[in-house]
């Protein structure tokens, strides 16, 4: 009898969240008919990164470092997976407290890839905050340092990540204007930061070679939203929208 009453809470607590992801929550914004928002609940639940005894080792090590959830975390460690035969190295913008990158570099340490794991930020908080960004004033996510990035990779990965103190690519781009990557992942919430980032490691990435969006689902990042949806439609990549948050450009 108890069993019964849980499956019929569960499964009334369910129907309400699908209530809620089919009522729209947040209209057009901007005037861009396109920047709609709603609950997103998929009814597909196939979580494979549960019982990844690996995944969820590192996971557990780096989820007070981040602010990036598990379905996230578990598309960048799958994704390595995906990338390890190709050249290049791995640039991630857009720090914080190094908890994806740290996680990054230990995948492909597990995987027995060679590879320069590059972590640039301001570490002093978000810039270029323009009017494409009207959930931001600038400095947000500033309660960070180059210590606590490297404190955590020395701890989980055993060895110190590439920092890249200060704006990207404005300020650092040109000691790493040489190198080629295979993974660029982009978590600086904003539209002209994540514009001029993608400008810079586009022609850079390997063919094959995959960048991640962090913020592309989020309506607090409208920004960076309008920038993928320009991108979509180049020749030379392919989109892939994951509802998690995630927008995926393969380099074809």
């Amino acid at each position: 009898m108890q069993q019964n009453k849980i499956i019929q809470l569960l499964n009334n607590a369910f129907n309400l969240v699908l209530t809620m992801r089919d009522a729209q929550i947040a209209g057009p914004t901007n005037g861009s008919p396109c920047m709609a928002y709603s609950m997103v609940v998929p009814i597909a639940n196939y979580s494979p990164w549960v019982n990844d005894q690996a995944f969820q080792s590192v996971y557990q090590q780096v989820i007070a470092n981040t602010l990036v959830d598990q379905y996230r975390l578990y598309e960048l460690w799958h994704l390595c997976d995906q990338l390890k035969h190709l050249p290049g190295d791995v640039l991630e913008v857009g720090v914080w407290k190094g908890g994806s990158a740290v996680l990054l570099a230990q995948r492909f340490k597990m995987l027995g890839v060679d590879l320069a794991i590059y972590a640039a930020d301001t570490f002093k908080g978000v810039v270029k905050v323009t009017a494409a960004d009207p959930s931001y004033q600038g400095g947000e996510h500033h309660e960070t340092s180059v210590e606590t990035v490297q404190n955590l990779a020395q701890q989980v990965a055993g060895k110190p990540l590439t920092i890249l103190q200060g704006i990207f690519p404005d300020d650092t781009g040109h000691t790493v204007a040489d190198k080629t990557f295979r993974l660029v992942h982009i978590d600086v919430d904003i539209y002209e930061s994540a514009k001029d980032v993608f400008a810079w490691a586009w022609p850079r990435l390997s063919r094959g070679g995959i960048v991640v969006f962090d913020d592309y689902g989020f309506p607090t990042c409208q920004g960076v939203t309008k920038l993928v949806n320009e991108l979509r439609a180049d020749s030379d990549k392919l989109m892939l929208h994951n509802l998690n948050g995630h927008a995926v450009f393969i380099k074809i």
